[in-house]
Order: structure tokens, then sequence, then C-alpha cells
């Protein structure tokens, strides 16, 4: 299940954030000229707020994957695309780092174009923003306690996962930090007899642990019985099941072992 790297639907997919550290000499990808549509009144449509390839995403459906992020900016070169969470919970905003100016000229064209039922805007954004969105979530994730207290009752699906595509991946999310690979195998119980080496916990590349996981089933129709799990407890959080696909679980374990 999971491999190294790969491509997804015909996207290439790029390095990740341990490019993005300012000591690395970053991007061959010259500046070239060419308009682009200029949301949020930043003035001059020439002006650049830094000259970081870095673009902020708002509005994004709340079930929304970095594969969604791909297929939304198909054709131009991702090097990494971050989902913003805070307590745990996907905000819909997300950052995406290009591989030079030019691509963030094409990314700002698609502002107020469609994500599902959703207008996505795209906006311009500084350097120093998506640095502290980063460090935010590998603080919360270096906290010793977990998260809030959990919601009196227990939350409702904001979307049919019934109709969604599944493949043997499950994506986990909403996890203690300090959870490890038996607890996930417990939380499934013995009908589905989880073994330790199908499932993948996802870190960030300091080590900290991002609050998901990869659980990788028999077969598709074991992966959607095991949806009846979702919205479950793990110690006091409840977690929330997504069908997920290899793809993604191989650049979560990408990302980790960077």
């Amino acid at each position: 299940m999971l491999g190294s790297g790969g491509v997804s639907d015909g996207y290439e997919i790029g390095s990740k954030r341990p490019r993005m550290m300012e000591s690395n000499p970053y991007f061959a990808v010259s500046s070239g000229a060419s308009s682009y549509h200029q949301p949020y009144g930043y003035g001059s449509s020439r002006f650049r707020p830094s000259g970081f390839p870095v673009v902020r995403l708002r509005g994004l459906p709340f079930n929304c994957t970095e594969i969604d992020i791909y297929k939304f900016f198909a054709g131009l070169d991702i090097v990494d695309s971050f989902l913003v969470n805070k307590d745990g919970r996907f905000i819909g905003e997300a950052f995406v780092v290009f591989a030079g100016h030019m691509q963030v000229d094409y990314a700002l064209q698609r502002d107020r174009q469609n994500m599902g039922r959703r207008y996505v805007e795209v906006f311009s954004c500084k350097k120093e923003e998506y640095y502290q969105a980063v460090a935010a979530e590998v603080k919360e994730g270096g906290k010793d306690n977990e998260y809030r207290s959990p919601p009196p009752s227990r939350p409702k699906r904001s979307v049919n996962k019934d109709d969604m595509e599944y493949s043997e991946i499950l994506k986990l999310r909403g996890l203690p930090y300090s959870v490890r690979k038996t607890d996930i195998g417990r939380f499934f119980g013995e009908e589905f007899n989880v073994k330790p080496d199908k499932v993948h916990i996802a870190y960030r590349s300091d080590g900290k642990a991002t609050g998901e996981a990869y659980v990788e089933f028999a077969s598709i129709e074991e992966a959607k019985k095991a949806m009846c799990k979702d919205n479950m407890k793990i110690g006091s959080r409840y977690i929330e099941l997504f069908p997920s696909h290899p793809d993604e679980a191989r650049r979560a374990e990408s990302r980790s072992r960077h």
C-alpha cells in the first residue's frame, strides 16, 4: 500500500515541505511576465507581496483532500500543499506552493472556480503566513495533552460518505497525537482484525503526529463495512473516517519519511 511517491490520476506528485527551508536554493523556474487576475485589492496588478511562490485557498469543501487540490490546479507544478486544521478539524483553507512565479500567475486565474459545489477563493499571500500556519499545527501537535474536551454529542456527517468512491483504504482523522497502531487495531475490533502492518500513522517532518492515519483492509467491501466505526471514539476523541486511495496514503508516508 505504502510505496515511495508516485503519480496519481496523471498528476505528478512534487517534493514536499523539506524543500521549503529558507537555507535551500529552490525553484529553477524563471518568473516570466504574464497577466493574471489579482484578487482583493493588493494594488498594482504586478504587486507580489512575497518572492515566495505560494497562494492561499479559502472556501474549500470540508471533505477536501490533497488530491482535490492537485486536480483543481491540474497542469501546474505543485511543490507542496498544506491543508489548515484547527483543533484537529479542517477549516476549509489551504496553502499551495508552486515551482515558480509563473505558476502562481496561472493559479491566481483560477480564483472563484468551483471545487464540487463550492467557489474557491485563490489569492496571494506572504511566505510568513505559510510558515506560521505550518508552525502553528506543528506546535499543536507537540502538546502533551490531547485536544480540547470533546463535543457533548456525536458530530453530524457533513457529506454523504456512502456516495464517495472507495478503495481498500480508509483515512482516519482526529486521532489523539499519542495514538499507536495497536490502539487503531482495537478501535476496529475483532470483526475487522486490523494488523499493525496495515496501519500507517502520518507524521510531520519533525516527527510529530498529524492526528491522521491510513488503514488498509482486505477488500473494498471490507473498507465499506468498517465505515460503521465513523464518529466512534478513541479515548475522548471522536474519530472521522473517510474513503481514501493508495496515492494519498503514499504521499503521507513520503512526507513522514522526510
